[in-house]
């Protein structure tokens, strides 16, 4: 019967032996599927991936154009009249000011 030790050695050499297995492995597949992207002129949208990061807006995102202030405070606060109001506009309104007063004329 193997002692500790010896067995300790035998799973270190086997861990490396199967991480070696699979980089080879791994290097294989990429090559292949490299190839086959080439061959066919996939995309990674074609293949179902989402992209994400700072390419992501990149490719097929949906452009947004920014919204017109409709209300412009007294030292040049700008809202676009979308979402919560904010606090410069509440607080004007507190002190009995009306929103009307801030509307930008279009």
């Amino acid at each position: 019967m193997a002692t500790y030790k010896e067995l300790l050695a035998q799973r270190a050499l086997l861990e490396k032996a199967i991480e070696e297995a699979r980089q080879a492995e791994l290097a294989d597949a990429i090559a292949r599927t490299r190839q086959l992207i080439a061959e066919h002129g996939l995309t990674a949208t074609d293949l179902g991936f989402k992209m994400t990061g700072a390419g992501a807006g990149i490719i097929a995102a949906k452009i947004r154009t920014p919204v017109a202030i409709k209300y412009r405070g007294p030292n040049g606060e700008t809202w676009s009249g979308r979402g919560k109001a904010p606090n410069w506009l509440t607080s004007l309104e507190a002190q009995g000011r009306q929103k009307d007063e801030f509307l930008v004329s279009p």
